[in-house]
């Protein structure tokens, strides 16, 4: 009797998966105010208005462009590895509701749902390069043409089946290529264009307020056990655990090691340090959570850490005005994390693939160069040559003058504090004495 040969089944509906990846959808869209709350506290109180606007924009050009055709372009059928197309998903027409994404257990509209939060939140990070001085109209038409032009492409070429990048084997388990490098080098090409705000190394440029800072960087880091855990599209398996795990792990390594070195070398822990430095290791362990241990998490994050507090010095060192230190966390924090695959791959998570300390050479990490540096090159050129073409017709940056007021007033016609109203009631036409408590408050204060 001839053998039974069993078929494998396909793929069903699963309401678990499909539950999970709404959930982990609306986690990443989190991560977009949760991003203007982090970079709007980093900057002075005159930009903080400007800086909110600056991500809650993206949340509606990124959204009616990938509805109109960039879910097409950047997970349609390939063209040439470059590009992906495909017609009946322009205007996400002839999407049956039931309709499975190719391989998987959830719905196409899930899945585009999903990557849409991950186009929002990647021009977002590019914001925080800028701040203090590009006019609100040019930030929303870079926005636009960068998104067409950057993110769209890069995403096929990196998760996009056909794209170059995913033949090649580059792993990118949720955005360290696609979504860091790429906006980290995009800063870095539209920073080197517009050049530096006034003042710069000359003036103070502190945080306004840290709380907000924290708060932004609590919210991020929330949001991305969502960004990470959901990149694996279910829960069958046990890999997205790993990457929830590795990602928890990975960020604590990193904001302790932040905070060693600005100890050692400043001679204190602050509090921006913390914020920083746990963005560095989410940075990190976006790329490579899914192939490491929770060992080689601790040792993604903790390098992470420590380089990327050192690089965000180098903008003082080289002149460039990189105002929230995007090109030292983000394109930093992503290329460590996309290297460091070539190492410390178990062989055991995502895939079969082994880096270098569990055996498997150094192929891995020659595939991860390949990634890693055409996003950059490719995204460092393109969007330079955005901002030049923007700066030479309708101009990138307002006036000096209106810098130096606050581009909170000149763009939005408000500020983010009234303290109109702060003394309470009618002026007092008499003196009144001081408790004597608040008066020895005020000294020790002095």
């Amino acid at each position: 009797m001839a053998p039974a040969i069993t078929l494998a089944a396909e793929p069903t509906l699963s309401a678990a998966n499909t539950g999970f990846m709404l959930i982990c959808s609306a986690l990443v869209m989190l991560m977009t105010p949760g991003l203007a709350f982090f970079y709007g506290g980093m900057v002075r109180v005159k930009s903080t208005l400007n800086m909110l606007m600056m991500s809650f924009i993206s949340l509606g050009i990124v959204t009616i462009l990938w509805v109109l055709y960039g879910f097409s372009v950047a997970f349609g059928t390939d063209s040439g590895s470059i590009v992906g197309w495909n017609s009946d998903w322009v205007g996400l027409s002839n999407i049956g509701l039931t309709e499975l994404w190719d391989g998987y257990t959830i719905p196409v509209f899930v899945f585009l749902v999903f990557q849409l939060m991950f186009a929002i939140i990647t021009p977002a990070l590019i914001s925080g390069a800028l701040a203090d001085r590009v006019k609100f109209s040019a930030w929303a038409l870079f926005i636009t043409l960068w998104a067409t032009l950057v993110y769209f492409p890069v995403a096929h070429w990196v998760w996009g089946a056909g794209g170059w990048a995913y033949e090649l084997g580059v792993i990118d388990f949720a955005g360290g290529t696609a979504v860091h490098i790429n906006a980290g080098a995009a800063a870095l090409g539209v920073i080197l264009v517009i050049g530096k705000r006034v003042g710069f190394k000359k003036d103070p440029m502190r945080p306004h307020s840290l709380p907000l800072v924290m708060l932004g960087a609590g919210l991020l880091w929330f949001g991305w056990f969502g960004f990470n855990a959901g990149s694996w599209l279910g829960n069958d398996d046990g890999v997205g655990a790993l990457m929830f795990v590795n990602t928890q792990v990975a960020t604590a390594a990193a904001m302790l090691a932040w905070l060693a070195y600005e100890k050692i070398r400043h001679g204190a822990f602050t509090t921006l340090g913390a914020a920083s430095g746990a963005v560095a290791g989410l940075v990190a362990i976006t790329p490579s959570g899914g192939a490491v241990s929770p060992l080689g998490a601790i040792a993604v994050g903790a390098i992470a850490g420590v380089v990327c507090a050192m690089a965000v010095g180098l903008k003082y060192r080289f002149n460039y005005d990189d105002s929230l230190d995007v090109v030292g966390v983000h394109l930093v924090g992503g290329v460590i994390g996309s290297l460091l695959i070539g190492f410390f791959a178990t062989g055991k998570g995502q895939s079969t693939v082994e880096g270098l300390f569990y055996g498997g050479g150094l192929t891995q990490f020659w595939k991860q160069c390949a990634g890693v540096f055409a996003v950059l090159a490719y995204s460092l050129i393109v969007s330079a040559i955005l901002a030049f073409l923007l700066d030479k017709t309708i101009g990138m940056r307002v006036t000096e003058d209106e810098e130096v007021a606050g581009i909170d007033q000149a763009e939005h016609a408000e500020t983010a504090y009234d303290f109109s109203g702060a003394g309470g009631g009618a002026a007092r036409t008499t003196a009144v004495p001081a408790p004597v408590a608040d008066t020895a408050a005020k000294k020790v204060d002095a």
